[in-house]
């Protein structure tokens, strides 16, 4: 025995089938359930408020990548990056005179990096280091910090010696 469509009763042999990817049927029997608990949020510790029947709850925070750390990375990446072109471009353009030039301003602009990824770094990795205090956020990614910093270094380091190599080049 079928029922009409949109019948308030449910159906007399038991639910109809589920259909794959639908949400359940619901049939007004009781209350919603509850709704699922948020990740990452646990109770750290319960102190009792004096005087009532209420308590205070303070919520372990889930820690974070810093974000200074993430960015002397990048920094870092960068003046490597800028680096190999002032290597390019000082040993492309050394016999026609060029090249010194070229490769002095991307040094330039590769030291500005490694100072932004050295600087970003030794932040980030204060910011990790500060000791965790009850419902504020801990921050992660003192091997980020690390890395960046040491990445601005080689950076600046290999576009001084592509410098170096582009001059003695052109003016050989």
């Amino acid at each position: 025995m079928t029922q009409p469509p949109g019948s308030p009763y449910p159906p007399p042999y038991g639910p109809p089938p589920v259909q794959y990817g639908a949400p359940p049927p619901s049939y007004g029997y009781g209350p919603p359930p509850p709704p699922r608990p948020a990740t990452g949020w646990q109770p750290e510790r319960v102190d009792q408020v004096t005087g009532t029947g209420f308590g205070l709850v303070h919520l372990q925070v889930a820690p974070i990548t810093s974000g200074p750390a993430i960015g002397s990375l990048v920094a870092g990446i960068g003046a490597i990056l800028v680096a190999l072109a002032a290597l390019c471009f000082g040993l492309t353009g050394a016999e026609d005179g060029w090249g010194g030039w070229i490769a002095g301003a991307f040094t330039l602009l590769s030291v500005l990096a490694c100072a932004g990824a050295v600087t970003a770094g030794l932040i980030g990795r204060r910011q990790i280091s500060r000791p965790p205090q009850p419902g504020r956020v801990r921050f992660t990614g003192r091997g980020l910090a690390t890395g960046g910093i040491v990445c601005g270094i080689a950076g600046a380091a290999l576009a001084l010696l592509s410098l170096g190599l582009g001059l003695a080049l052109q003016l050989s």
